[in-house]
């Protein structure tokens, strides 16, 4: 018998997918697989229920949600044997569109059921996980904005990116890799594990899970125009010609701040408020065991 435990975020993008406990054992027969559903009531509330589930040592977890959820269930699985399932309900959906997972229902459901997995890598900043990216430019800002809107939508988050784009002010960062030191005022800094971001906008479109590498992008503090022909190249997925990104290959990357005392961050697309000016990123090669 299959054991698995479903955690679900209930305002997951519009807040209107209906994904419910009845709807969930109808597709698994009591015959044939255990089930346990909880629901998640306020933000980090899912890495409550998740160790609480590890503890009952399911084949499964699986997070039906959009990428925070999916961060919060993941990051208590990283280097365990439980499988991590996802029902994609958020609004961007980044890692869920990376993995080929659809967003109906059946669909997803029926990947749980066929029981393939494959394991993927996890990219670690300081003490936090995050599987598909990571930020600390302009991206950070955009992401408080996009939240404070209360409003998960592709506009929303354009209407954030618009608005921060006037308001950000790049500080410096001293960032070193391999055998590099690039001292720069990023209007973006970027790090991404997965090829998408979310909403089918990339910023990385070459990245893969499995590669045991991050894709660094850094940005420069841009004009006007230059800001408004980014934003154009992220809306139409053509980043490669915007000649002002930078793009490198890492394991590992040490960025410091001098003119902060703590760092903003998105990662997976929440808002993170990292309280120091350093910070350390790494790739976890396969340290994640996914269904697929």
């Amino acid at each position: 018998m299959t054991h698995i435990h479903f955690i679900i975020n209930p305002i997951s993008g519009s807040g209107k997918h209906n994904l419910a406990a009845s709807y969930i054992l109808q597709h698994f027969p009591a015959s044939e697989y255990q089930i346990a559903v909880d629901y998640t009531n306020h933000k980090t509330h899912a890495v409550e229920l998740t160790k609480a589930a590890v503890k009952q040592n399911p084949d499964y977890i699986v997070a039906c949600g959009g990428d925070g959820t999916i961060n919060e269930v993941a990051s208590c699985l990283v280097n365990t044997t439980i499988v991590l399932g996802i029902i994609p309900v958020g609004s961007g959906n980044g890692l869920a569109s990376n993995l080929n997972i659809p967003r109906d229902f059946k669909k997803a459901i029926d990947i749980i059921k066929k029981g393939e997995t494959t394991f993927m890598d996890v990219g670690k900043i300081n003490d936090f996980y995050f599987f598909s990216n990571m930020g600390i430019g302009i991206d950070a800002l955009i992401i408080k904005k996009y939240e404070r809107s209360g409003n998960r939508t592709l506009s929303s988050y354009v209407k954030a990116a618009l608005s921060s784009s006037f308001q950000y002010e790049a500080k410096q960062a001293i960032i070193s890799f391999e055998d590099q030191k690039i001292e720069v005022n990023p209007f973006m800094l970027f790090i991404s594990n997965s090829n998408e971001m979310g909403y089918n906008m990339s910023l990385t479109p070459k990245a893969s899970l499995s590669d045991g590498l991050l894709d660094m992008v850094i940005i420069p503090e841009l004009s006007f125009i230059q800001k408004l022909l980014l934003g154009f190249n992220v809306l139409r997925n053509t980043i490669e010609k915007f000649k002002k990104a930078k793009h490198y290959l890492v394991n590992e990357v040490h960025i410091k701040m001098p003119q902060k005392i703590y760092i903003d961050a998105q990662i997976d697309g929440e808002q993170y408020h990292i309280k120091t000016n350093i910070i350390n990123v790494r790739i976890l090669p396969k340290a994640l065991k996914v269904l697929v």
